[in-house]
């Protein structure tokens, strides 16, 4: 996907996100859920000015810092060899942040369901965008799994990355078990596989890079 193409994206989404948002603000509560516990349950309110328009303002903050890591990275050059992959990532995530936009609209507009399993899918294919981003990145300053050990040495990296593909991939699959598992356990099948796939990418970093030197 060329970062033409991305853009044009993510300047689409912001706008009908905001669209959205000012259709819909005259007929939403004062008072917006914006946070809600591992049960599904709101618990958290904003006034409905941020609870409606936080998420679309951080979907145009993380648009600009997508913008300027490639250019700010040292290793830009590096960067612009899976660049491709770096703008998939890059709607991946708008696209994430837009879909917890909807499901925030439709709870407070009446719609009664559990927000925290209606967030797994979600989450799930996020997961497979991290994976498809590991799988190609190479080494660099802010895209990666970046530790001591792979920032030291490219077959490091290289192996990491490998490891850490796959783990994530697997992570995206695990996580759709909470889906059939429900209520506060159903989080555990985001958080365990996702920190679990990090802490053994690290480690095996680690141990990877001992072995090397």
């Amino acid at each position: 996907m060329n970062t033409r193409s991305t853009i044009v994206v993510i300047v689409a989404l912001f706008l009908l996100a905001v669209g959205i948002g000012l259709y819909l603000y005259p007929t939403l509560p004062d008072r917006i859920a914006t946070h809600w516990n591992a049960q599904g349950v709101a618990d958290g309110y904003s006034v409905r000015f941020w609870g409606v328009f936080l998420m679309p303002m951080i979907m145009a903050a993380l648009a600009a810092l997508f913008l300027l890591i490639p250019i700010l990275d040292p290793l830009r050059k590096n960067i612009e060899s899976f660049r491709r992959y770096y703008n998939l990532f890059w709607v991946g995530v708008t696209g994430f942040m837009f879909y917890m936009f909807l499901l925030t609209l439709a709870y407070n507009g009446g719609y009664s369901f559990d927000f925290s399993r209606a967030l797994i899918p979600g989450f799930a294919v996020l997961f497979w965008f991290v994976a498809i981003l590991v799988q190609h990145a190479k080494r660099s300053w802010f895209v990666g799994i970046r530790t001591p050990w792979t920032m030291s040495d490219d077959i490091v990296w290289e192996k990491t990355h490998a490891l850490g593909a796959t783990l994530f991939k697997a992570a995206a699959i695990l996580s759709l078990v909470g889906l059939f598992v429900g209520g506060a356990a159903s989080i555990l099948f985001l958080l365990v596989p996702a920190l679990g796939a990090s802490l053994i990418a690290t480690v095996y970093s680690y141990l990877e890079y001992r072995k090397r030197h």
